[in-house]
């Protein structure tokens, strides 16, 4: 998290809700050699937020006890030139927006396996304009063969911090010229959001 409480404006809330509209995260625990990552889908539950991993993985290896997890939730993000503010004696630096959801994760009964593909599945399938995808469709065979290769988890969340760095310790007239001139640039479609919300910063 950045240190600068400028970027640090969000309230846990607005955070966790960001993180759960994403839902999707690096997570990170300890591993016998270093850290280990792996890059997944969540949804929430009351208890936290559920997952699966791989069994083969080095990640699954790691959490056959209750382990210290951070989970990366990233946004969009851009490149800021120093030209783009008006100002003297500035330097190139990058705005962004991140949530870390900190917590313990720990591997969950395999009989929780089924609700959760249900629940991972249908928190996405609602988001798109057609019917929902639903288990149902998949051959029985198949989806047990599938589903043997995955382990569920959770991670029960005790912290949330977020960074949202939009340029809020630059002078009003000066941030809102980087978000034109970013938006002018034609960076892509994260660029394109971080601008917007540039124009729109407090």
């Amino acid at each position: 998290m950045h240190p600068n409480p400028a970027f640090r404006g969000e309230s846990a809330e607005a955070c966790l809700a960001f993180a759960l509209a994403r839902g999707f995260g690096a997570l990170s625990v300890n591993g016998a050699a270093g850290p280990i990552v792996s890059h997944l889908p969540f949804c929430a539950v009351p208890a936290g937020i559920e997952f699966h991993i791989v069994r083969n993985a080095p990640m699954a290896r790691a959490l056959a006890t209750p382990q210290p997890a951070l989970m990366v939730v990233s946004g969009a993000d851009a490149y800021v030139s120093p030209d783009w503010y008006g100002l003297d004696h500035q330097v190139p630096t990058w705005n962004y927006h991140v949530v870390h959801l900190r917590g313990v994760v720990e591997t969950l009964p395999e009989t929780t396996l089924r609700g959760h593909l249900e629940r991972l599945s249908a928190s996405f399938e609602e988001r798109l304009d057609k019917a929902p995808w639903r288990l149902e469709k998949m051959p029985e065979a198949a989806l047990a063969r599938m589903m043997r290769a995955i382990q569920p988890c959770l991670l029960r969340v005790t912290e949330v911090q977020g960074t949202l760095k939009l340029g809020q310790n630059k002078p009003e007239a000066a941030r809102i010229a980087a978000g034109r001139a970013m938006q002018a640039a034609g960076l892509g479609a994260g660029a394109a959001e971080i601008a917007a919300r540039m124009l729109q910063a407090d």
